[in-house]
């Protein structure tokens, strides 16, 4: 007898052993505590670059929202509930955003891309949630004579250097953002009729996550640096490299370092037409 798939359970290939454990989705028996779990250590840097070369990078729907400023983050995370207490490292690259389609309009930031280290999130943020995510080696951020340091890379070729210093405690700004989350373009393509889309959606991460408390905040100087690769030294990866190394430093515009625990795994994400 042929299974079935069941109504309102997510189910990633292979599809023929049931519906699959993963941050949407624990399996029977596991109590979770979104607001415990997990710890993350963000180490974050921005900088004012040019808009005509960033907009570039936008698909259709999408605007720059007032100044052209990309944010590098480093997210150092432990004590995954859906990992049983492992963890990973992630980075992302995003800019502020307006989009605009046919129904909806919502403003927040663009996350342009996101490398991993560990492929369980990479597949489920990729076909769940639509998350542009790609794989690298990314160290646990290292602190030394005063500065945080975080480094990525591929198969021993280092793609991505970022330092915070001269860190210093700041408050919390009771302000809330005005931003509606954070947007994607999800995107698959169609097998065996190449250039075609299967689908391509934009998708939004809800701003709004009240299961995250910040422990500490600290604020310094940031730097990001790209380093430009050839095809040989990034294979599959150059092309987005080279396309953010081109992206000039205006204006570096700041770094910081948080302590964060507890937050959603993105189970709200809407899909916006």
């Amino acid at each position: 007898m042929t299974y079935r798939f069941e109504a309102g359970r997510i189910y990633r290939m292979p599809t023929h052993f049931g519906p699959a454990p993963g941050p949407r989705q624990p399996p029977e028996g596991v109590v979770r505590d979104p607001k415990h779990s997990h710890r993350r250590l963000t180490v974050a840097a921005s900088f004012l670059t040019d808009a005509t070369l960033l907009e570039r990078h936008l698909p259709e729907g999408f605007a720059l929202a007032g100044e052209p400023v990309v944010t590098v983050e480093f997210h150092y995370m432990t004590e995954i509930d859906w990992l049983a207490g492992r963890g990973y490292t992630m980075t992302e690259v995003s800019w502020p955003v307006t989009f605009t389609g046919r129904q909806d309009k919502a403003s927040g930031r663009f996350l342009a891309v996101v490398w991993e280290n560990l492929a369980d999130p990479i597949i489920t943020g990729r076909g769940e949630i639509g998350q542009p995510k790609l794989y690298a080696e990314i160290a646990e951020p290292r602190l030394w004579d005063g500065t945080q340091l975080c480094t990525a890379g591929w198969m021993g070729f280092p793609f991505l250097d970022l330092t915070v210093s001269e860190l210093r405690d700041t408050p919390s700004s009771p302000t809330k953002s005005r931003s509606d989350g954070t947007l994607m373009l999800k995107y698959v393509p169609r097998t065996g009729t190449w250039g075609e889309a299967e689908l391509q959606q934009v998708t939004l991460t809800p701003a709004n996550n009240p299961d995250r408390m910040v422990e500490r905040h600290q604020a310094g100087v940031g730097a990001v640096r790209f380093h430009r690769a050839t095809w040989s030294e990034l294979p599959t990866l150059h092309h987005v490299v080279n396309a953010l190394a081109e992206l000039p430093i205006i204006e570096p515009r700041g770094g910081s370092l948080t302590h964060s625990r507890g937050g959603k795994w993105g189970r709200d994400q809407r899909v916006l037409v």
